[in-house]
């Protein structure tokens, strides 16, 4: 299986994606988006950002846990990723998200407004 981005609408109708490895893992979430096309815009902004390494920035957080998040040109955080036990997986999710951002497909989970009956 391929990666790809799964684009989704959340119960509060704001819109958001994960880049999903081949396997289904998760390697990148982005923020919450008010608008559909912002989260498109989103995904086009990870896929000509992450194959440079110089875009993720590696962090601890508070409970020792490793994690990356991969920004802009801007500086703006796009996306980050889940938390990782270890640097080294912390590096192999960076790589996936290098290999895997620029190529993914997107596949649109989003609801579909249904126009009311005349």
């Amino acid at each position: 299986m391929a990666a790809k981005f799964n684009l989704k609408q959340s119960e509060s109708g704001q819109f958001m994606f994960n880049l999903k490895a081949g396997n289904g893992e998760v390697i990148l979430t982005s923020e919450l988006y008010e608008q559909k096309q912002s989260a498109i815009a989103g995904i086009d902004s990870v896929k000509a950002n992450a194959g440079d390494d110089a875009r993720y920035e590696r962090k601890t957080a508070k409970n020792g846990q490793a994690f990356f998040v991969l920004t802009a040109t801007n500086g703006e955080i796009i996306c980050t990723s889940e938390m990782h036990s270890s640097d080294s997986a912390m590096e192999n999710g960076i790589r996936s998200a290098k290999e895997n951002g620029p190529v993914a497909a997107i596949e649109d989970s989003t609801k579909e407004l249904k126009s009311p009956a005349a």
